[in-house]
């Protein structure tokens, strides 16, 4: 049982889920909202999810507890995670892995602190530097030349961002990367916690390190101070369930203000039940079902590379510091010798094929393997590769290959977010300062963040990702033809 606990800690328990069975079972009359009445206001939804979907659909209440003051169900709920996970306290969130982020940025920084972190974060971290106007010190990570894609944080190079920062108040994480790609995060939670600095964990892509044998360690094992864990990505809950862990240095009261200060005062009891099975089903079969998701990645790697052309690379990446490990339950895939953008093969696996992947973009895809796969799934994919080769194959002459750009900050995201700014074309905004954000989505980590300087190469890539086909978002103007820029500012 945890310290403190007010509850008999029991994995086989699942608080929320139980007390909204318990609820059901009461037809209670709703004199409150949803104004949907457990669905009888609307038959169509009620149609669409299913009456015991929206039966539960309901609003805060004493026998269900409070998410901004959690006191019974949600609170145990939520004491069940942190033992689960090994951290001190866990808290559900209800805004995607975008809210827990945000949270440990705003809970780490104020406005003017310095944070160090790795360019390649999703763009919540930089949302949150807009919202608290801290400012990043950026550790631009290695490029893997051959693949395109960034790699960790070197330990020297962060041991030199301390040194040349020894304000900054906190060092941020990618654990693991979109791609698989870990750092040395043992040693960067102790370099940040020497220098008196927090460390945080951005762990959307890790759920699974906390239950899978020969997996990467997680933050809370490597002793970092929080992490943001994307349990709807490998854990199975539903879309937009999130927790955010935190460890014994971090004043749990602290951080649940800094979430009301974002976060819905109507949680959703769908997503906080979800998270409540999703956890219970981690704590009793995690280690298996990781482990057999491990196994179906390694056959699709053996199986993917036999196929010629295609690269599904793997723990051969290792090299101990920038790559120091690497989460073999990724299945990442280079596409650029067969003469396709990773984009392009997406595309082709998705209409031809009827198969979604996760995402491609410049040279590489990502399928995504986690608990719901089964191995006719992976023989499906595979041949779909296979096929893609015989049919598309080209000498793929004039591909871009560079997925990552070194930024040339200028100034703090919030101070280039709220400036004043004029809308240029594309092409006119060459040297200027951006006041916007460019991204492919997915994966979401910006191409361009307020504060940058937009150069010829930016974009260059910018338009070559479009024509290929990538999702782009950010820019206010949708079709990405104009970019706000500071006015005045060269």
């Amino acid at each position: 049982m945890m310290k403190g606990s007010r509850f008999k800690l029991n994995q086989n328990h699942a608080p929320i889920h139980e007390a909204l069975e318990t609820f059901r079972r009461m037809r209670v009359v709703p004199f409150d909202v949803p104004g949907h009445k457990r669905g009888r206001g609307n038959p169509e939804l009620t149609e669409f999810l299913g009456q015991k979907c929206v039966g539960v659909d309901v609003n805060s209440m004493k026998p269900l507890d409070n998410l901004c003051h959690p006191v019974s169900v949600i609170r145990e709920a939520e004491e069940l995670a942190a033992d689960a996970f090994g951290a001190a306290h866990a808290f559900l969130m209800v805004g995607g892995t975008t809210s827990s982020v945000q949270t440990m940025v705003l809970t780490a920084c104020k406005r003017g602190d310095e944070i160090i972190l790795p360019r390649n974060v999703h763009r919540s971290v930089l949302n949150a530097l807009v919202l608290c106007g801290a400012i990043p010190v950026y550790v631009n990570p290695e490029v893997d030349q051959r693949l395109g894609i960034s790699l960790g944080m070197r330990r020297e190079q962060v041991e030199k961002a301390i040194k040349e920062h020894p304000k900054a108040v906190a060092v941020l994480v990618n654990n693991p990367t979109y791609y698989g790609i870990c750092s040395d995060l043992r040693a960067i939670v102790k370099m940040a916690h020497d220098a008196g600095m927090l460390c945080l964990a951005d762990e959307a892509h890790g759920t699974h390190f906390y239950f899978g044998g020969g997996l990467p360690v997680s933050a809370m094992a490597a002793g970092a101070d929080m992490a943001s864990v994307s349990m709807h990505k490998s854990g199975g809950s539903l879309t937009q369930s999130s927790l955010l862990l935190t460890g014994p240095n971090v004043h749990a009261g602290y951080v649940r203000q800094i979430i009301n200060l974002t976060q819905t005062t109507s949680g959703s009891y769908l997503l906080m039940s979800s998270l409540d099975i999703s956890r219970r089903n981690l704590a009793q079969r995690g280690r298996q079902i990781f482990h057999q998701v491990a196994d179906m990645a390694e056959y699709a790697r053996e199986e993917i590379n036999a196929i010629g052309g295609y690269y599904a690379f793997g723990k051969e990446l290792v090299n101990g510091n920038s790559v120091f490990d690497f989460d073999i339950t990724k299945l990442s895939v280079h596409t650029l010798d067969i003469g396709l953008a990773g984009i392009e093969v997406y595309d082709i696996l998705r209409d031809e094929y009827d198969i979604q992947i996760e995402f491609g973009d410049i040279g590489n895809i990502l399928a995504y393997l986690s608990i719901g796969d089964r191995a006719q799934e992976i023989e499906r994919l595979v041949s779909a590769l296979a096929e893609i080769r015989r049919r598309f194959q080209t000498d793929g002459s004039g591909l871009l290959s560079q997925e990552y750009i070194d930024p040339q900050v200028v100034t703090s995201p919030q101070e280039a977010f709220y400036a004043d700014k004029c809308s240029l074309p594309l092409r006119e905004t060459e040297g200027k300062v951006c006041s916007e954000f460019v991204m492919c989505y997915p994966p979401g980590i910006p191409i361009l963040a307020p504060g940058e300087r937009i150069t010829a190469e930016i974009l260059d890539y910018i338009e070559y990702a479009k024509a290929k086909g990538c999702n782009m978002t950010g820019p206010e103007d949708p079709d990405i033809l104009r970019l706000n820029v500071l006015a005045g500012r060269e």
